[in-house]
């Protein structure tokens, strides 16, 4: 399914494209990337060259309601016996405003709502404008790929519907339902919730939780807050607690899992357009007792026009082991169209089962050049020291088009 549909994809933009006849606007990117790397599975240097397809057709129709959406990527591995490889993430045509009331897709897309996310192929359907509150429901094949292509068997369906409010510029609800099907067998029996609340101008809340119907927990819960008491400071302060569970059908689902959670606080604060701080602390809460502290402090630093700087400071104390490590990062714009770029990254780090701390360094370069308005070019170098290796070098270089 992936190779064929990239191709009607490629097909569909050949055709829409030499259409003289068509009014329908064509947009999208073309992003041809060479990408070099260690590959883990087999500790080999693998390049490979892939094709990144974005478009977008849109004004099929008089009225303007009628568009097509495709994304998908096919690479070429060109040394380690991989092969041609592709996937399709997306293609569907949609129908927005039938009867101003009805908006619907039909093909390979992508579904996210507060109870869970699937790409599937199969149809979605909106009723709007028909008073508070907005409803949606989907179904069809749940696509799953594997390492190389598509791994879905016969049965692996997805659906799912919401109700969120419409019309309040301050309130955002959505109440949802997720299931899913393995193989004709029930997987997943999800409730969800998304919320999001403005108060006094300087002031949101915010919240998501998802409830597995199959175990009768929790596994997902956020709550958080947002103050701005000046255009210039926020604010952060966030709740999470995460409960792991699995496919019914997945052999993990029998394994004993702990409760995690974690408390966040945050403040970013921009002194003026040549200064930003930003600094933070994490408290977790592992199984058994466990407790982790993150300490994060950050800035960026534009010193003159062209240049900018950023730093981050990270410290890692508890539970999960002991971290320190530093990234710098530096932008330079040499002219309105070329940019060069640099950075490292220098991590000390001791696990609860090493008896000494262990160094892990990454030193990058790169940098963009517009060639012209609907043309760039990028380029990024990396060599990554650390346990495993005494050298690994990676990179990527994409040009893109935009059309």
């Amino acid at each position: 399914m992936g190779i064929k549909g990239f191709t009607r994809l490629l097909l569909l933009a050949g055709v829409l494209s030499a259409s003289s006849g068509l009014a329908a606007e064509i947009h999208g990117r073309s992003s041809t990337q060479l990408s070099w790397f260690n590959n883990y599975f087999n500790d080999r240097k693998q390049v490979e060259l892939g094709e990144y397809l974005r478009l977008s057709v849109t004004n099929l129709d008089k009225e303007g309601k009628a568009s097509i959406y495709g994304y998908g990527r096919i690479t070429q591995d060109l040394n380690n016996g991989e092969g041609f490889n592709s996937r399709l993430y997306y293609l569907y045509g949609e129908y927005r405003d039938l009867y101003d009331k009805v908006d619907v897709r039909l093909g390979r897309q992508f579904i996210n709502q507060a109870a869970g996310s699937a790409i599937i192929d199969g149809g979605q359907i909106d009723l709007k404008n028909v008073g508070p509150v907005a409803l949606s429901v989907y179904g069809g094949r749940n696509v799953i790929f594997g390492l190389d292509n598509e791994s879905g068997h016969g049965g692996d369906l997805a659906f799912g519907a919401a109700a969120y409010l419409q019309g309040f510029k301050n309130t955002d609800l959505e109440l949802s339902y997720f299931r899913k099907w393995d193989q004709w067998d029930v997987a997943r029996d999800i409730l969800g919730a998304s919320f999001k609340q403005y108060l006094f101008n300087s002031v949101r809340l915010y919240g998501n939780t998802r409830f597995d119907l199959v175990s009768e927990t929790f596994n997902e819960v956020l709550a958080g807050v947002k103050y701005y008491p000046l255009s210039n400071l926020v604010f952060t302060g966030e709740w999470y607690q995460s409960y792991p569970t699995f496919d019914t059908t997945s052999i993990y689902s029998v394994f004993a899992v702990d409760r995690y959670q974690e408390a966040v606080f945050r403040a970013d604060y921009t002194i003026n357009d040549m200064i930003a701080l930003n600094g933070g602390y994490t408290s977790q809460w592992f199984g058994n007792g466990g407790r982790g502290h993150i300490y994060h402090l950050g800035t960026s630093v534009r010193p003159f026009e062209p240049l900018q700087i950023n730093v981050e400071l990270d410290n890692n104390q508890g539970y999960n082991g002991k971290t320190n490590g530093v990234l710098v990062d530096a932008f330079y714009d040499v002219t309105k169209s070329l940019q060069v770029a640099g950075g490292l990254g220098y991590d000390v780090y001791k696990r609860d089962v090493m008896d000494n701390d262990e160094i892990a360094r990454t030193y990058w370069l790169g940098g963009k050049y517009k060639l012209a308005k609907s043309m760039a070019a990028s380029l990024r170098v990396e060599n990554n020291v650390n346990a495993r290796y005494e050298n690994d070098t990676q990179g990527r270089f994409v040009f893109d088009y935009d059309f």
